[in-house]
């Protein structure tokens, strides 16, 4: 049976993959970024589209999105998390992610603590929340007017899109595999630097790392198909984004540490963080593994990651590892404490800015004095740190 569109098959294809794209892009635009994240303001008419859109094609409700995925950031990684796959496991987030949701947004504490500044207009409470299976029944019903018999295939793949990209893929993978560009405190990575099938929020660890920005890519090589669909939509005037991330502001040939200078670190940590693993802490291990290498030794294997890694997330058995390297090897033991030390500097919230000074520039005396070149000279890259412009 042909439906009203009467496509050929490739047509049919076309068809799905911009319908579910533009689910995704409800998701990451509206659900996401917009809703529980504030860092974007959407226009009533893209906010009503979205709605009505996701209410067809995932029936998810806004206050329980919002509400799950906020309690995920405040709960990240322990046993609270409502899909954590370091404590479900990653098999079980991946394959029931869209159980373990269902199971979260029965839980009314989540919802009335964390689902705080949803929508709640007639539409939300008496067609959106109150018949929320309507809409996926309505979309069912469109499918095959369009599409004809192949359209109940398509209804399908569009009813399972979110459950697996989403609540499976994002949630699951994104929290066990790929490459960090920052050592936030959690498991989060970005799983590729071109986040196009699942509209930028492959980009994971950036997210997590700048939660309420509205941009996922920091690197000039990774792509947010997400921000470049909110773009877009301010170009319209549309969509109005509140917060990007940081970029690191550098004045050349500062060479003092004062009160800018830590304004500046404390506001750029997570640059200054990568930038002293890749700067000092990498060429200190290569030069020992060299050395190791030269004498008939070898470094643990893994151990450069370990020492790289936010502590928090080093299990027992690496921390173990870790000490032991540490102990035989004094140079990586000197850049792996000093980089310890300095994560303290940040960490003092409740130090004035007076104490925050001092320490910071009693740990780029030590460092000067610390005898490797590589942290001398990150030292002088240090100072030039200042706050971000307005």
């Amino acid at each position: 049976m042909y439906g009203l569109l009467q496509l050929p098959w490739w047509g049919d294809l076309i068809a799905l993959l911009v319908m579910t794209q533009i689910t995704i892009f409800g998701v990451t635009v509206y659900l996401h970024r917009c809703q529980a994240h504030r860092a974007l303001e959407l226009h009533p008419v893209a906010s009503h589209f979205f709605r009505l859109w996701l209410w067809m094609t995932t029936g998810m409700v806004t206050k329980q999105w919002t509400a799950i995925h906020r309690k995920h950031h405040a709960k990240v990684e322990t046993p609270e998390d409502p899909h954590s796959p370091q404590i479900e496991g990653i098999w079980k987030v991946l394959f029931q992610g869209a159980e373990l949701y269902r199971k979260e947004s029965r839980n009314k504490e989540t919802l009335e603590r964390y689902g705080q500044g949803t929508p709640d207009d007639w539409m939300e409470r008496n067609v959106y929340t109150k018949h929320s299976a309507m809409g996926i029944t309505l979309m069912l019903i469109l499918d095959l007017a369009l599409f004809g018999t192949i359209g109940l295939a398509i209804w399908a793949v569009q009813m399972a899109w979110i459950p697996f990209w989403a609540a499976g893929v994002v949630n699951g993978v994104a929290h066990y595999i790929g490459y960090r560009n920052f050592e936030c405190q959690d498991a989060s990575r970005n799983l590729t630097p071109i986040a196009f099938f699942i509209g930028g929020e492959e980009l994971h660890n950036n997210h997590h790392t700048y939660g309420t920005s509205a941009k996922f890519s920091v690197k000039w090589w990774e792509f947010d198909m997400g921000w470049m669909i909110i773009r877009m939509l301010q170009f319209l005037g549309l969509a109005k984004p509140k917060r990007i991330p940081p970029k690191p502001e550098l004045v050349a040939n500062k060479a003092v540490v004062d009160i800018e200078t830590v304004k500046g670190v404390i506001t750029h940590r997570f640059h200054v963080l990568a930038r002293y693993c890749h700067d000092v802490i990498q060429p200190v291990f290569r030069d020992e593994s060299h050395k190791a290498s030269e004498s008939g030794k070898a470094l643990p294997h893994g151990i450069r990651t370990v020492l790289m890694r936010e502590p928090s997330l080093v299990d027992a058995s690496s921390q173990a590892q870790l000490h032991k390297t540490l102990e035989q090897y004094r140079s990586l033991n000197v850049v792996y404490q000093f980089r310890i030390k300095l994560q303290h500097i940040w960490a003092r919230s409740t130090a004035s800015q007076t104490e925050l000074l001092e320490l910071l520039q009693d740990w780029c005396k030590q460092a000067e004095a610390s005898g490797i070149a590589v942290l001398r000279d990150f030292v002088t890259h240090l100072k030039g740190y200042v706050p971000q412009k307005a």
